[in-house]
C-alpha cells in the first residue's frame, strides 16, 4: 500500500518578496528614463514647430514684399502653415512671434527657460 502525501506546491513569502523587490528596482530605473524621453520628445517637437513658424514668417515676408523691420501678422503667417493655424508647444503655451521679421530667431517658446533641460530653444544650444 502506498501512502499519498497531500503536499501542495506554492510560492513562499520570501520568493514573493524577492520578485516584488526586483520589480520595484526595475521600475525605479525605468520611470526616470521615461520622463527624460518624454521631455526630450517635447523639446524636439517644440523646436520643429518653431522652425515651421519661422519658415512661414519668412515665406510670408517674401511673398508679400515685407522687409526685415516689418511686424509679422500671426493671422497672415498661419496661412503658410498646414492647417492654417499656428501650432502650440507640446509642453503647453502659445509661441511668441518676434516684433520684426528680421529678428533671429523670430519665434520664442514660452517654455524656453522654464522647462528642465533640454530647453525649448531655436537656433543653437542652450
Amino acid at each position: 500500500m502506498k501512502l499519498k502525501s497531500k503536499r501542495q506546491s506554492a510560492f513562499t513569502l520570501v520568493e514573493i518578496m524577492i520578485v516584488v523587490a526586483i520589480i520595484g528596482l526595475l521600475a525605479a530605473i525605468a520611470i526616470p528614463n521615461f520622463v527624460k524621453a518624454r521631455n526630450t520628445a517635447q523639446s524636439n517637437a517644440c523646436i520643429n514647430n518653431m522652425r515651421q513658424i519661422d519658415s512661414a514668417i519668412q515665406q510670408w515676408a517674401l511673398e508679400t514684399g515685407k522687409n526685415d523691420q516689418s511686424a509679422p501678422d500671426p493671422g497672415e503667417v498661419a496661412k503658410y502653415i498646414k492647417g492654417n493655424a499656428l501650432p502650440k508647444c507640446p509642453a503647453g503655451g502659445d509661441y511668441i512671434l518676434a516684433p520684426t521679421v528680421g529678428t533671429t530667431p523670430s519665434v520664442t517658446c514660452p517654455n524656453e527657460v522654464a522647462g528642465p533641460p533640454p530647453m525649448h530653444k531655436l537656433g543653437g544650444t542652450p
